[in-house]
Parts: structure tokens; sequence; C-alpha cells
């Protein structure tokens, strides 16, 4: 596919790297040379310096014969004109923009980014999926990664295994003669550096990270057979009361549970505008690293401090003072991938990369396929695929065990109308079912190729 991407900040960039490493036809505009420069000397992408939304700068990037458009800077309204131009002059398929600011994606105003409007395809809101991300966490403790699939029916879960885990050392076989009611089923693992798609035969170890599926009303006991019992979080405390951290508080305040929020942010200005934006949190200004300030929010009785500021050492360093002052959890945005590896060993719990989700939910246009849900596991190198089943498919009605599966592919949950399905060797595919799979990265085209729709469809 030859995309074009108008943005080489942090989303932009991520999503070229991702998009050139599976070898599409890539050319990223930005007005920063700096930014273009770097971009093209560490990636496989044309680079253009100019605006993104001028005509003439779009027709230098190939515009009239682009697959897709992706604006993803820091101007909601340059993104938001970039797909008008692509579309009114050069007839881009699809576009795709980012858009931050709120009051756009509104109820009162969902008429906006229509065909006969704006036409735009995605709208990307990374803060608002960030702070959704970051609730899943929390409404699953014991998880450090949590992907819903198929309307919500379907968890995957990342989960750490310590040395009390009930199960290390026990193969992967014997689970399902222990706990014979329990519908889950272990796709990946990541072992020192590595990730594994496992058979039968592995056996789970100590300081693994375990990647599972299982149906959603089941997740809590899954997680106890892994050895994760941990409350579900009552006082929680976040750091940083920008887009990330308002949204999360609203997510928290709308939840069915009742929880005790309280926000810290440093500007006086943004902490009067939040605590005005917000019914019940309690909203401190102040500097998070401030010890006074954090047992003023009674840190060492939190449930869980979670840091998402907009400076990832600011975020680290917060959420360690939390944890020793007293919270039980830390959850930390880190943008930086370099932090990513180190989160663990200092003692943060979970870690947020902001990038994997918003080129997850972009990718989800790339695939080709009846791709319905995606999440790329960037520190696993590898992604969750929820694709559909069409009648056209080489693979339906054969038991699975009779499938030419490429190694590094593992099918994890079968969906068939209101039946969830923990597949099987004898278990088999028909039309309309939705399917959740793991893959490697560098198999995710072989997955593509086994759900693409054949010719005879049409």
């Amino acid at each position: 596919m030859k995309i074009i991407i108008c943005g080489a900040g942090q989303v932009g960039a991520s999503i070229a790297k991702q998009l050139a490493d599976e070898h599409h036809d890539v050319t990223v505009i930005d007005i920063s040379s700096e930014l273009i420069k770097k971009l093209s000397n560490s990636l496989e992408v044309q680079g253009i310096v100019g605006h993104a939304a001028h005509p003439d700068v779009l027709e230098a990037a190939g515009a009239g014969g682009a697959d897709m458009l992706i604006a993803a800077t820091y101007s909601d309204e340059v993104n938001m004109v970039a797909c008008q131009v692509a579309h009114s002059l050069f007839s881009v398929p699809t576009k795709v923009a980012r858009v931050r600011t709120q009051c756009y994606l509104a109820k009162d105003w969902r008429g906006l980014f229509s065909p006969d409007h704006l036409p735009i395809d995605l709208i990307i809101s990374p803060e608002l999926e960030v702070a959704r991300a970051i609730r899943r966490r929390v409404d699953t403790p014991g998880a450090f990664e949590v992907v819903p699939f198929a309307e919500d029916r379907i968890h995957m879960m990342g989960i750490a295994l310590t040395e009390d885990c009930p199960i290390i050392d026990t193969p992967l076989s014997q689970l399902t003669e222990l706990f014979p009611d329990l519908h889950v089923r272990v796709v990946g693992i990541r072992r020192k550096e590595k990730t594994i798609v496992p058979s039968a035969s592995d056996q789970l170890l100590a300081g693994d990270q375990v990647y599972v599926v299982t149906e959603k009303a089941q997740r809590r006991r899954v997680l106890a057979v892994y050895g994760h019992e941990e409350p579900e979080a009552r006082r929680i405390i976040i750091i940083g009361g920008g887009n990330v951290g308002l949204y999360l508080a609203r997510e928290l305040e709308d939840g069915d549970v009742p929880v005790n929020v309280k926000i810290i942010e440093e500007s006086e200005a943004r902490a009067r505008f939040i605590a005005d934006e917000l019914s019940r949190c309690v909203v401190l200004h102040g500097d998070a690293l401030d010890h006074d300030l954090l047992r003023e929010a009674n840190v060492d009785m939190a449930d869980i401090a979670i840091a998402v500021a907009n400076d990832d050492e600011v975020n680290i360093l917060s959420s360690l003072l939390a944890k020793r002052e007293g919270a039980k959890r830390a959850v930390t945005l880190v943008n930086n991938p370099v932090y990513g590896p180190l989160m663990t060993s200092l003692g943060v719990d979970v870690y947020i990369d902001p990038r994997a989700t918003t080129v997850s939910t972009i990718l989800r246009h790339v695939r080709r396929g009846r791709i319905r849900g995606l999440h790329t596991l960037s520190n696993a190198g590898a992604e969750l695929i929820e694709a559909e089943a069409l009648e056209t498919l080489d693979l339906l009605n054969k038991p699975l065990r009779d499938l030419k599966v490429p190694s590094g592919v593992r099918f994890g949950a079968i969906v068939r109308g209101e039946d969830v399905i923990i597949p099987r060797g004898d278990s088999v595919i028909r039309a309309g079912d939705r399917v959740i799979i793991f893959a490697l990265a560098e198999q995710i085209k072989k997955v593509e190729q086994m759900f693409s729709v054949q010719l005879g469809y049409f």
C-alpha cells in the first residue's frame, strides 16, 4: 500500500516505523526538516518538508496515487484540512486523522465527520484511548496488559508469573485437566527478552510474562490461577492533570463502582480547570515529587498511583516515590521506548506505551482481510488479531490440527454467535466465526493471507 503520514512526531514516527517494517510504500510530511532528516536516515521512508494540508505538498508526496492518508500532526485543524484536501483534490480512498480536542468529538456535532462535510474515515484520540487502556488495568488488578475483543466479551491479559504462582512448571496440556471448566488459553510467553508461541508440552516458569485469552467473565478466576488475587482499587491517585489524567478521572467517576480519586497537577491554572470539570475528584495543586504533597494526598493508603504527566522522567520518579511512600501499585505512562524494558526492574508494576494503542487502531484499517480488531504488543514483537471468517476461506470446517498453521501463530478463541470456544485440536472454524489469533510479527502477512477474501466472493 502507498501511505502518506502527516506529522513526524512520536505518533507519526511510530506509525511510519511499523508500516515501513512491513514494506509498505510510506511518505512522511512534516514542517520540521530536522524530524524529516532523522526519520529518513533511520527508516525506509520518503520524507518531505512542508505543510501537510497544502495541496502542492500533498501532490509532491504522491497523494494522487495514495491508498491512505494518516494525519497525525499536533494540530487538529491541520489534520482535518489535510484529510479534506486529500479527499477533494486527490480522491485518497482512506483518511485517518488524529483529533485531540474533545469538543470536535461531542455527540452534538457527530455529523461533522460525514462524507458531506469532513470526509474522515477514522478519528483517533490517543489520549482518550490511553485513558481507557489504563482504566482496564485498574479494573483488572494483577494484569499488566488488558485488551478487549469481540465487543468486550473476550479479553487478552498479560500476566507476570512470580515464584509463588501455583502452576509454575506445569505443562500447558495439564492445565486443561486441572481446570476443566476454566476457559483460558495461553497464546504467548515472553521469556528472557524472547517471545515464544508455546506448544502443549511447554511449561510456565517464574519470571515469564504470559499472554492468555479468556472470557471476560472468567478473568478474575484466571488471574487467581496464575497467582494474582490483588483486590480492586478503590483509592486512586492520578499524577498529572493533562488530557489523559482528565479523561481517566472522568472514566472513573462514571464507573459503576464508587472510587476515591485524587489528582495532582503542577499548573495552578490547569488544576482549577480540571477541578471545575470534575464532580467528585479532589484536585491538588503542586509537584508530585514533593514528599509533603504526596503525604497530604494520603499516598500511603492508595491502592494505585497512576502517573500520566507529560514528562517521562516525572512519571517514572513519581511512581517510584509513591510506591516507596506506601502505594500498593504503580502505573506509569512512558512515551520513550528506551525506558520500557527498565520499568519492571525499577519496580513499576504496569507501564503504558501510548503509541502502541494508536498504532493498533490504525493497523486495523491497513490489514487485509476481514480484520475486526487488532492490538500490537510492541515489546513482545507480536500482534493479537480478531479476524472474521468468511465463507470462501480455505481453512473452514477443518480440524485445527489439520490446518497448515505457520509456526509463530496460535489460535486463542473462536466466537460463534453467543458461544465462546477455547480452541482444541478438533475444533473447527465455520463461516461467520470471529477468531482471535496471536501471531509473531514476522508471521502477520501469512495470517492476513489466511483470512483474505478470495476473488470468488465478489
